[in-house]
């Protein structure tokens, strides 16, 4: 069987977007979020983690997609790969996922909102568009993207100009057009957090929060992706606590990953699953279960069921230990 579920790998030569508008929702999704927990409150003391990963399904039914997650321990998915113009299947969608109080924690769409070529940078921001106007349409947490790249041979890929200004004004424009366009009033967009462009610290995450300046921009927390440095690497859990502790009430969704550093001529840290790194879990754990329990951690980046499996019984023996719950 083959995941059903869009991840970025899936996205890596691109992702293609529908032209239909999105449907009117109602409600308020950000003034419904919770705020983030008294420093005081102990991890065992907060609600159930959102944990989340894929899925394995034959077919796309979405009733037997939200047992599947459940059946698996998670309160949270990843969107399914429905055409926005199916209105039926998102409604029955959003009905069996609330029934069984599982969280869609976001829409991926992995395009390069810089793309030095016009056409292309009008068709990924189309693409980016229709990805919020369908996260508003399923009630997603999120549409989420990285800001772009100025690399001309890799749409996500390091280049100088990644971090200047430039790149920063360009992320804030496109950012209030995408909003602006979908209106969004249940859920928001966001920039993940990239090693080699912005945002790609807390602190800049906030500065680039600010700057756009909509209420329906939020930030999605990847802290391994702030991992760019042996400093950093050996200071990981003090990163994660600075991550929660500045960003809590903004942060969207949170990928979850384990990161190791193969000793090379050259710094090289490389993504592994959880329990086969470095990443101190039982710090993560807890500071997501004071600081934002009901935001989805999601599990990503992995090969196969198997391997995301043992990385959700890595995760939730750490948080038995630790005293923090998932269901």
């Amino acid at each position: 069987m083959a995941p059903s579920p869009l991840d970025r790998r899936s996205f890596l030569a691109g992702a293609a977007g529908s032209l239909a508008m999105a449907a009117s929702a109602s409600g308020d999704r950000a003034s419904a979020w919770p705020a983030p927990a008294d420093d005081g409150m102990s991890a065992s003391s907060t609600g159930p983690i959102r944990l989340g990963a894929p899925v394995w399904l034959d077919g796309e039914d979405p009733e037997e997609r939200a047992r599947a997650h459940r059946a698996k321990g998670y309160r949270a998915g990843y969107c399914p790969d429905i055409p926005l113009e199916d209105s039926d299947r998102i409604e029955a969608t959003v009905e069996a996922f609330a029934r069984h109080d599982v969280v869609i924690a976001e829409v991926g769409r992995w395009v390069n909102l810089l793309a030095a070529d016009p056409a292309e940078r009008r068709k990924n921001t189309q693409t980016v568009i229709d990805g919020l106007a369908l996260a508003e349409a399923v009630d997603a947490r999120c549409c989420v993207d990285i800001a772009g790249s100025f690399n001309p041979d890799s749409w996500f890929g390091p280049h100088p100009e990644n971090l200047s200004e430039r790149f920063f004004d360009a992320a804030v424009e496109n950012a209030r057009a995408i909003i602006d366009a979908v209106k969004p009033r249940r859920t928001t967009f966001c920039y993940e957090m990239m090693a080699w462009s912005l945002p790609d610290s807390p602190d800049s995450a906030l500065r680039l929060h600010k700057a756009v300046d909509r209420k329906a921009f939020s930030i999605h927390l990847d802290p391994c992706n702030l991992v760019s440095s042996p400093t950093r690497y050996y200071a990981s859990s003090d990163l994660i606590r600075e991550c929660y502790t500045k960003l809590g009430p903004l942060v969207a969704s949170v990928h979850a990953k384990d990161l190791t550093w193969d000793i090379e001529m050259a710094v090289h840290f490389r993504e592994v699953r959880q329990g086969l790194g470095s990443i101190d879990y039982g710090v993560w754990l807890a500071e997501h279960a004071k600081h934002t329990p009901e935001v989805p951690l999601m599990i990503e980046h992995l090969p196969d069921e198997a391997e995301y499996e043992a990385a959700t019984r890595h995760i939730m023996h750490v948080g038995q230990k630790t005293g923090i719950r998932f269901e």
